[in-house]
């Protein structure tokens, strides 16, 4: 059967890739965008499956707005893909303070207006699947990023903490994690010239220089990508995460390591702050077990 899909962020890059797969597939999809004329060319393609709609995720109103033009145009709503997003790469000390706020907005609160309007519907259908596209800078951190990636790690938190909420009435919620993709992400990144401290030559120029060589050669292909975000729609049970990406994978597996054996190096400090005798037989079965 034909689903019915919400995508944020659609008129270019992964968004893109997932409306156009998702549309190729048979299914009907609301595309949404700042500037959803971008899309006019593909509309002209799929006059009958394809809906477009002006959309700024920060809006929660607009947010609302979306569902209920999805509702109307399609009668249900079957898959939410928040994929709208950006970075810009800078120092914490160095960005804007309206910066910071704007990419958290974006890359945060647009995922939770989403998700907040789409609820009810979904709620009231008991099914439905939330894709959420967060980043391996959800599971690590890169210097530069402070607000990207905090955005990012409170996606993928977000997801892990809604989804077990929602699955009792059968709604599945994802938080897919990729690495580098040949979408616009990395040149948007790092295209607003920075006269950077020389503090920070070392961390964030680094991450600079390495930005300069990654743009155009990262190892994501969107098409694959999109493929896999339409299958996890046919999927009935979801990891609450999933990495995509060698490079994904690579960085994540490091780090796990890195944590692990901080975690086994600082254990007895960790365990020192507890009461003297604690009886801890009430985890037994929580989620602290």
């Amino acid at each position: 059967m034909p689903k019915h899909w919400l995508v944020t962020g659609s008129t270019k890059g992964l968004g893109r890739a997932i409306v156009e797969h998702a549309l190729a597939q048979g299914d009907k999809v609301l595309a949404t965008g700042r500037d959803p004329k971008a899309l006019e060319l593909l509309e002209a393609r799929y006059p009958r499956t394809l809906r477009t709609f002006r959309l700024d995720v920060t809006d929660a109103a607009q947010a609302a707005a979306a569902v209920d033009a999805a509702i109307a145009a399609f009668g249900r709503l079957d898959v939410l893909v928040n994929n709208a997003g950006y970075a810009r790469i800078a120092p914490f000390e160095q960005t804007d303070p309206a910066s910071f706020r704007d990419q958290i907005e974006t890359n945060l609160f647009g995922v939770v207006n989403l998700t907040r309007a789409v609820l009810p519907i979904m709620r009231a259908q008991r099914e439905g699947t939330i894709i959420n596209i967060s980043s391996v800078g959800g599971r690590v951190g890169a210097p530069g990023l402070g607000a990207y990636q905090s955005a990012k790690w409170a996606v993928s938190g977000f997801t892990e903490a809604v989804a077990q909420e929602l699955a009792p009435f059968g709604v599945r919620m994802i938080a897919v994690e990729p690495g580098g993709m040949r979408t616009e992400w990395g040149r948007t990144a790092h295209s607003q010239p920075l006269d950077l401290l020389p503090e920070y030559q070392s961390t964030v120029g680094a991450m600079l220089d390495m930005m300069e060589r990654f743009v155009g050669n990262e190892v994501g292909d969107p098409a694959k990508i999109a493929q896999v975000v339409f299958d996890l729609s046919r999927t009935p049970a979801l990891p609450a995460h999933l990495l995509l990406g060698s490079d994904a994978l690579h960085v994540f597996e490091r780090a796990d390591a890195a944590r692990q054996q901080a975690a086994a190096a600082w254990r007895d400090v960790s365990r020192s702050t507890d009461f003297d005798a604690v009886d801890a037989a009430h985890l037994s079965g929580s989620q602290f077990e």
